[in-house]
């Protein structure tokens, strides 16, 4: 999405001499014996050797002491710094890693965006769009009223259902399912209300995104911080065109002139949707059907790439960090059940069982009732088993 603009090393193995067993009394001489009994000699702890026959003789009870002890198995008596000397030891690096609370998901390749760095034109672009909606939510206590409460909820269906999960995501990064030219344009231009980027830009990003899956080329991955996958990754549009390249993956749209024109014209679009609130409702529609809703829809959309690579369930064998998260899909219209997509790319269903709400989804069977969706993909019980856990 965009907003203005289209192991440790090996250790070496410690070498260790034999332990062998030694008997001590006081009082007595200290006998330092082999295993090998078939040695004639013994080496007294004053350094004389003595011959066995002729020097020293042994009792039976002796002997067979002697023969008892020297049969006997060898106690591991390895100390703990040994054992710990010859564990391997991380590399230093490791050290600077640390996990996302309370998830087992680790930030190896934090990306710093804010400080230490240059910002282009494109970065203060975004960055003063998001701040300007945020600042604009201030207002929304003091401008309540329900008519305009109700047009943000209104704007919150169309641009967050219709505009984002329904056409940029299932139809046009995905083509999860195809309908009449100038429905699926209808659709693309409520998500161009969401003030989420034009549809070359969104679906340029998110389709990278399924490319470069949490890697360190992923657009947001919260291995690089859970900040930098929900939002910061934002303002960093050159290093994402280093990672990921310029939107050459999009081709299918790019052909289209009408997706050429509203990424010519995007933030146009945005600007005359607020003038239209203003002049319906004053000020109260615009704080409320601009500022409250478009950051809302910002939250919940971000909220799919960073909670849902961290928290929540995965039940199926995807490879990467994406979670089946409940409360996200709640508010998202089904985006939340996220392994499942990630499982099943081209799936116009994400909520793959019964009580798996998606909201998209029934809208998608609705048009198919009536004859407006057709080539409705789905995965077939026999791809579910191949990646089930």
């Amino acid at each position: 999405m965009t907003l203005i603009t289209s192991p440790p090393s090996n250790p070496k193995p410690l070498q260790f001499s034999p332990l062998h067993r030694a008997t001590w009394r006081p009082g007595q001489a200290e006998f330092v014996l082999s295993r090998a009994m078939s040695n004639t000699s013994m080496v007294l702890n004053s350094g004389h050797n003595i011959s066995m026959s002729n020097k020293l003789l042994l009792n039976t009870k002796f002997s067979n002491h002697l023969h008892k002890n020297a049969n006997r198995t060898v106690p591991n008596i390895t100390s703990a710094a040994l054992v710990e000397a010859a564990e391997p030891k991380p590399e230093p690096e490791a050290a600077k890693f640390r996990r996302i609370l309370l998830s087992d998901v680790v930030v190896n390749h934090q990306r710093r965006v804010i400080f230490g760095r240059k910002w282009n034109s494109r970065d203060l672009a975004n960055a003063s769009v998001v701040l300007a909606m945020h600042c604009l939510c201030l207002f929304a206590p003091f401008q309540f009223n329900w008519s305009a409460l109700l047009a943000a909820v209104a704007l919150y269906v169309v641009t967050g259902l219709f505009g984002i999960t329904l056409s940029f995501h299932r139809n046009l990064s995905h083509r999860s399912f195809k309908v009449p030219k100038w429905l699926e344009y209808f659709f693309a231009y409520c998500g161009v209300q969401a003030l989420q980027g034009s549809p070359i830009d969104w679906v340029s990003t998110h389709r990278y995104h399924h490319q470069f899956v949490d890697s360190e080329r992923d657009p947001h991955s919260p291995s690089a911080g859970f900040w930098f996958s929900h939002m910061s990754w934002l303002f960093d549009t050159a290093s994402m065109n280093e990672r990921c390249g310029g939107p050459s993956n999009v081709g299918d749209l790019q052909k289209q002139p009408f997706y050429r024109f509203l990424e010519k014209t995007y933030i146009i679009h945005p600007i005359a949707l607020g003038a239209l609130l203003y002049g319906l409702g004053g000020f109260p529609f615009l704080v409320w059907g601009m500022g409250v809703r478009v950051v809302w829809v910002y939250h919940i959309t971000w909220l799919v790439n960073s909670a849902c690579h961290v928290w929540g369930k995965q039940p199926w064998k995807t490879g990467d960090l994406s979670r089946n998260n409940w409360w996200v899909a709640l508010l998202s219209f089904g985006e939340g059940w996220h392994n499942n997509h990630h499982a099943f790319e081209y799936s116009a269903r994400h909520g793959l069982q019964w009580w798996e709400l998606d909201m998209t989804w029934y809208v998608v069977k609705l048009l198919q009732a009536i004859g407006l969706a057709t080539d409705v993909k789905v995965p077939t019980e026999v791809q579910k088993q191949r990646l089930a856990i």
